[in-house]
This record gives C-alpha cells, sequence and structure tokens, in this order.
C-alpha cells in the first residue's frame, strides 16, 4: 500500500512539473514572444504604408494642364504650391508624428496584453488608468487643447516655417511650429511664442500668390484718364523685366478712382506676385511711379487747408460800444428784496 502512494506521488510530481514547465516555463514565454512578434509585424506594415502614402504625396506628377500653362505653374510650384518644397516637408513631418503615434499605440497594447499573459489582473491597471486620464485631462486642459489645435494647424496647413502671419497680438514670420506653441519674429526682431489653443483667428500672407495693392494720390487738377494709363504703362514695363518676371504672376490692373478725400484723388493700382513678394514688388513700383510723375508733370499733392482771415475796417474799430443794459430782477430776487428790512440813513433817530 505504501508502495503505491510512494508511486502516486512519483508520478504526480513528474505531472506537475512537465505541466508547469508546459505552462510557465515554455508556454508564459512563448505567447509573449510571440505578441511581440505580432505586434513588430503589425507596426512594420503600418509604417510601411504611412511612408509609401507620404512618398506618393511627394513623388505624385503634375497635370499636364498646369505644365502647360505658365502662369498656373508659378502658382502650383511656388513656395506654398500643390508640389512645393514646404509640402512635401510637410507631408514627411506629418508621416513621421504618424509613425510615432502608431508606434506609441501598438507599445500600449503590447504592454497590457503582457500583463493579461503573466497572470496579473488588468481590470485595476485600466481603471486606474482612465482614473489618471480624467485627471490629467482636467489638470491639463489647456495643454490638450494647444495639441489639438497644433494637430488641427498642421493637418490643414494653416501655415508653415518661413510663412508671413497675422495672429492677432503677434505678427510675423513664422521660425519654427511644433503641436504646443509657434514661434514668430515681428519685423522689428521681437520674437513671440504663441501658444496654438490660443489662436482664434489667423491671416497668412504666404499661401499660394499675394496681391500688391497701391494707392496713389493725385491732385484734383490732374486728368484721371492720364493718370491710369501712366500707372499701367509703369506696371506692364516692370512686369516685363527679367529680374521682375517671375515674381509678377499676372499683368497688372488698374482699378480706376477709389476715394475721392478732401484734397486729392486716389487711384489703385493692383499686381498679382508670388507669395511673400508683394511688399518688393509695391516698393519698385511706388519709386517708378514717383520719377515717371516727376517727368510728366502730375502733382502728388500735400494736406492743404483753406483758412479765411477777417479784419476789422476804420468804421467798425472807431463805433463806440454800447452801454450794458439793465437786467430785470428775476421774481426770486423781488422776493428776497421786499424781505429784506429797510436800510436807515446814516444820523436818522
Amino acid at each position: 500500500m505504501s508502495h503505491n502512494v510512494v508511486v502516486a506521488d512519483i508520478v504526480g510530481a513528474e505531472r506537475f512539473t512537465a505541466e508547469w514547465w508546459r505552462d510557465t516555463m515554455l508556454g508564459v514565454p512563448l505567447r509573449l514572444l510571440a505578441l511581440i512578434l505580432i505586434a513588430l509585424i503589425v507596426r512594420y506594415i503600418l509604417h510601411k504604408l504611412i511612408k509609401r502614402l507620404v512618398a506618393r504625396t511627394v513623388d505624385r506628377p503634375p497635370p499636364r494642364e498646369v505644365l502647360g500653362s505658365t502662369q498656373a505653374a508659378r502658382i502650383v510650384f511656388g513656395s506654398t504650391g500643390a508640389y512645393s518644397e514646404r509640402r512635401a516637408l510637410r507631408a514627411q513631418t506629418m508621416g513621421s508624428v504618424l509613425r510615432s503615434i502608431v508606434t506609441i499605440t501598438i507599445g500600449a497594447i503590447v504592454i497590457v496584453m503582457a500583463l493579461d499573459i503573466l497572470g496579473y489582473s488588468i481590470g485595476p491597471v485600466l481603471a486606474s488608468a482612465g482614473i489618471a486620464g480624467v485627471a490629467l485631462g482636467f489638470g491639463a486642459q489647456n495643454l490638450v487643447k494647444d495639441f489639438l489645435a497644433g494637430a488641427s494647424m498642421l493637418l490643414e496647413d494653416q501655415y508653415g516655417v518661413g510663412d508671413v502671419v497675422d495672429m492677432g497680438e503677434a505678427s510675423g514670420v513664422v521660425e519654427a511650429v511644433s503641436l504646443r506653441v509657434t514661434r514668430l519674429r515681428s519685423i522689428d526682431g521681437t520674437v513671440w511664442y504663441v501658444r496654438n489653443g490660443e489662436v482664434m483667428r489667423l491671416g497668412n500672407s504666404s499661401q499660394d500668390w499675394a496681391r500688391a495693392v497701391i494707392d496713389v494720390a493725385v491732385a484734383y487738377e490732374s486728368d484721371t484718364a492720364q493718370v491710369r494709363r501712366l500707372l499701367e504703362q509703369v506696371a506692364v514695363e516692370l512686369s516685363t523685366e527679367d529680374t521682375w518676371s517671375d515674381l509678377i504672376l499676372e499683368e497688372p490692373e488698374v482699378w480706376g478712382v477709389e476715394q475721392l478725400d478732401v484734397d486729392r484723388i486716389i487711384i489703385r493700382l493692383v499686381v498679382k506676385t508670388r507669395p511673400l513678394e508683394q511688399w518688393k514688388v509695391a516698393r519698385e513700383l511706388r519709386e517708378r511711379i514717383k520719377r515717371r510723375f516727376d517727368l510728366e508733370g502730375i502733382e502728388i499733392p500735400l494736406p492743404q487747408r483753406s483758412l479765411w482771415i477777417r479784419q476789422e475796417g476804420p468804421a467798425d474799430a472807431a463805433a463806440p460800444t454800447p452801454p450794458a443794459e439793465p437786467t430785470a430782477d428775476t421774481p426770486d430776487e423781488q422776493e428776497r428784496k421786499a424781505s429784506r428790512p429797510p436800510e436807515r440813513e446814516v444820523g436818522s433817530p
């Protein structure tokens, strides 16, 4: 009887050892290894798809109608066009961000599943993570808002490095863009750090094309038809020169009389240019317009005011000043005088 018991104990111990070896020493590591391999394969496939999508976006061929049109090609291939270098860099940046998000997500899933394989209860872990996420969300609302706004700006390509933007309180050239803040440098060299979540409105002067708007003031005696003809000649001459033809996208236009001011007539000239070149073109046009107006004798007026000076004549100076007429007492004054006691003469009893 005792011999059978010993044999049964030995067989049970061997069976326990085999099951423990299979489940603990082989099962758990093999399952962990399989989980890691599957995660790496999924990560590789997703990264490959993201890289292929970015490459297709960057290297896609332009349409034939764009290649056949010089004006359209200037806009499409410009600094912010659909086939520009900045758009290519933006696509690569977004691809890098997406790859990082994929890696972090897969890593978090692998950690949770690995804890489950090791025998830990993942319910409390998930509950704790949920509570921590809610607390972090309430405590860092502004930070989350900034990150979401920054991601939206990058996805929508609202602006990029090198653009000239106006964000309300701050304006200037964009030097750096991140998910949380945007760094601007104003014209006087001041560096502005703007939180992405605080941007309520945004004006970008660098997307696709720009326009140089020049308001020219002339005197009321000037012939507006002649002024319009001279402005058009100066602008067209500038647009045909080799140095400026690449900066000007379309033929300049004179829109005509924009405003009748107190002492001048304002005539507007507009020129469509490449992004960030409108100010350079406008300065050159103003200089040439000034020289041309000087040759043609057209006056650019200064503010004028008419003064009327009145001088008194001899008759007005010799006339005597009439005496002031006594004014009648008001009812209140009459009542006050009536209630006052009579004055007595000096020396009277």
